[in-house]
């Protein structure tokens, strides 16, 4: 019998810019050595389950008909369903929502959900486009999709440019198309549709969470904490608030509109009651304008990454002086960054730990709503602390055993619990 070679590159990939997941595979390539036995089922990692691709024709608000690429694509179910949110933004592409997938099996696993990784997006600019254009865009997209998600299958969120309303729209049209109102079929959802207290603040809170577990292990007393955030969205301002009730300085923030500082620490209830009017960070009173370049240079102890991905990457890495760094963005440092603060003695907090408050609220979510039973915020306060330290020191206690970053550590504790539940379910058929 001729064996067959092992291709680890889907053929729609281009193998000369594999994009963001490529960054992803180069993370698997380096927790292999420390899989054991379970490396023998590793090539399950470098292949997602499904792609889907969907062309998401709809009827603009002047009468004329526009098409947008949608995808959505699960990476991994051994351990449960497929969660993971949808973006929608001009730059999405098929590696990107592939690597995002990847990193929600990890993230999923890491923090020992009962999920799997999917993600989802479409290629579209959502600010130029009407309310109602982007409800159409929204139905026809779940209905394209349909066919592969559903609470026991795969479960979309929000995510870049999506929000509760979003998915109150998948949520409705789905219940329509199956004949009946499925609630857990999407989490992240308006409360009046079943979502959850806390939703809403979750990745920020997590953030903050992991990062106070981070500075305790650094010898960093929060009290007087030097903090700098990039992106002002939910994630960043929550953080922001957490940081600066805690007794923290938040001395620069920089989003699209460019980068505020304030050395005895930036006012973030004004703050976030400036954005909500201007819409960006630009020019808020009691703040001095940086250029964006120097934000990476600043002084401080902990920087969180929250906006995209590949920020801090080759050209930039070495600039940064931060003493921690929290990625509350996904996939936000380059594997090079990776090494070059590593390097410098940085200690590196990875996404699919510090940022999977948002997942872990969304498994609430998701529980209450099969249940029909609903928690307070103060307890998905209290059990989203539990699991967000629980995960931590998994993963420190396993990077300190085998003398590798807290990222690897990260992976090896994750791609060890996918792999055992690929392995103990076997191939089918």
């Amino acid at each position: 019998m001729t064996e067959n070679p092992t291709h680890s590159l889907p053929s729609y990939l281009n193998p000369d810019d594999l994009g963001p997941w490529g960054i992803y595979l180069e993370q698997v390539e380096r927790v292999t050595p420390y899989l054991g036995k379970l490396s023998k089922w590793v090539e399950t990692l470098k292949r997602p389950k499904r792609t889907l691709i969907v062309d998401v024709p709809i009827q603009l608000d002047n009468g004329t008909i526009a098409h947008f690429e949608g995808y959505r694509v699960q990476h991994n179910t051994s351990r449960g369903p497929g969660k993971g949110g949808v973006r929608y933004h001009q730059d999405v592409t098929l590696s990107e929502v592939m690597a995002l997938s990847a990193w929600m099996s990890v993230k999923s696993a890491a923090v020992n959900l009962p999920f799997g990784g999917a993600k989802g997006g479409i290629r579209i600019d959502p600010r130029l486009y009407s309310q109602p254009e982007l409800e159409r865009l929204t139905r026809r997209y779940t209905s394209e999709i349909g066919s592969i998600i559903g609470p026991n299958k795969d479960i979309p969120a929000p995510d870049v440019n999506t929000n509760a309303q979003t998915m109150a729209w998948m949520m409705d049209t789905y219940s329509m198309n199956v004949g009946a109102t499925t609630t857990g079929v999407v989490t992240g959802k308006p409360i009046s549709l079943g979502g959850s207290l806390g939703r809403v603040e979750a990745t920020g809170r997590g953030v903050y969470t992991i990062a106070c577990e981070a500075a305790r292990d650094a010898g960093i007393a929060l009290e007087g904490a030097r903090i700098c955030i990039q992106g002002f969205g939910n994630v960043g301002s929550t953080a922001a608030r957490l940081f600066s009730d805690a007794g923290a300085k938040v001395l620069a923030i920089q989003d699209h509109t460019g980068t505020i500082y304030n050395p005895n620490g930036i006012d973030i209830i004004a703050l976030l009651d400036y954005v909500e009017q201007e819409k960006g960070v630009a020019g808020a009173p009691g703040t001095e304008i940086l250029p964006n370049e120097q934000f990476w240079q600043l002084d401080t102890d902990i920087l969180v990454p929250a906006a995209l991905e590949n920020q801090i990457n080759r050209h930039n890495a070495d600039q940064v002086r931060a003493r921690i760094v929290v990625e509350g963005a996904n996939g936000p440092t380059s594997p090079e960054a990776d090494d070059i603060l590593n390097s410098k003695g940085i200690i590196v907090v990875p996404d699919v730990v510090a940022n999977a408050g948002g997942v872990t609220v969304s498994y609430f979510e998701w529980v209450q709503d099969f249940s029909s039973f609903f928690w307070s915020e103060d307890e998905i306060n209290e059990r989203l602390g539990v699991i967000m330290k629980a995960a931590y020191k998994s993963m420190a206690g396993v990077a300190a055993e085998h003398k590798v970053s807290l990222r690897t550590a990260a992976f090896i504790v994750a791609c060890a619990r996918i792999l055992e539940a690929r392995q103990v379910r076997g191939l089918y058929p």
